[in-house]
């Protein structure tokens, strides 16, 4: 989607709050011994109350209202009967739609304490979908953000998960450009146009290259196994940068 009007950026930050907001509080719930259905059962209520249908469920049929991932997840976890434990890693996608709008975002969280390996991990999977914003804004180089994580995530040793990529947004929860890479990729000639809405999501590993899709046909599983973290907003390119609307408020 590209925005040309005032009142399209008021709808795409409402529905960026619902699920910013969807998010923190699924955050705050986690504890050990509850189950992944029981934290999705939080977001659903909460996007409900707020007049929100969950994006992945509404266009997908996935089953569940967000998409809940636990350690050798990656991506697409299904709410289910999975119980979370002390030091867990959980990666929470929160997508929605109101009034026509869609909004996309992400985070993982840890459940108490975790190796500092893994702490770093958190801190640099936030650190590597920032500078990736910083890419943002209109008539740069869409490789542009690819080139910026994987500058920054190489020499630290991480790997980036090849297939799968920010996107497109706003009138669909996928939409042109369909596919962006997190990653450096040569020959790419696109440039952001003023108003474009999009996602920045890397998913940083440490040694995972691909995600496999496991025997529910949903969850990914990182391949090579290796502990992996996804970090998403989903930002307007302006003549200034990236405005983000995925902000709680």
């Amino acid at each position: 989607m590209t925005i040309t009007r005032e009142e399209e950026l008021e709808h795409l930050r409402e529905i960026g709050r619902i699920v910013a907001n969807t998010l923190q509080a699924m955050a705050r719930a986690i504890e050990p011994g509850m189950t992944t259905g029981e934290l999705d059962d939080i977001g659903r209520g909460l996007l409900e109350t707020a007049g929100a249908k969950s994006a992945p469920e509404a266009v997908y049929g996935f089953p569940g209202a967000t998409c809940i991932s636990v350690n050798e997840e990656v991506a697409h976890g299904v709410p289910g009967d999975r119980s979370i434990h002390e030091g867990d890693l959980v990666n929470i996608d929160v997508s929605a739609s109101k009034k026509g709008y869609f909004a996309d975002t992400g985070a993982t969280f840890r459940v108490g304490r975790v190796a500092p390996g893994l702490d770093r991990l958190l801190r640099d999977g936030r650190r590597a979908m920032q500078i990736g914003i910083a890419q943002v804004g209109a008539d740069r180089p869409l490789a542009g953000i690819g080139r910026a994580i994987e500058a920054f995530a190489s020499p630290r040793g991480y790997t980036l998960i090849r297939n799968l990529a920010s996107h497109g947004v706003g009138q669909a929860l996928h939409e042109y450009p369909e596919e962006i890479p997190t990653w450096s990729v040569r020959g790419e000639r696109r440039r952001i146009n003023r108003g474009l809405v999009l996602t920045v999501e890397p998913f940083l590993s440490r040694g995972a290259l691909w995600a496999d899709t496991g025997d529910d046909g949903w969850t990914l599983h990182g391949m090579p196994p290796a502990p992996a973290v996804q970090y998403e907003h989903t930002v307007v390119a302006t003549d200034r940068g990236a405005i983000v609307v995925t902000l709680p408020g």
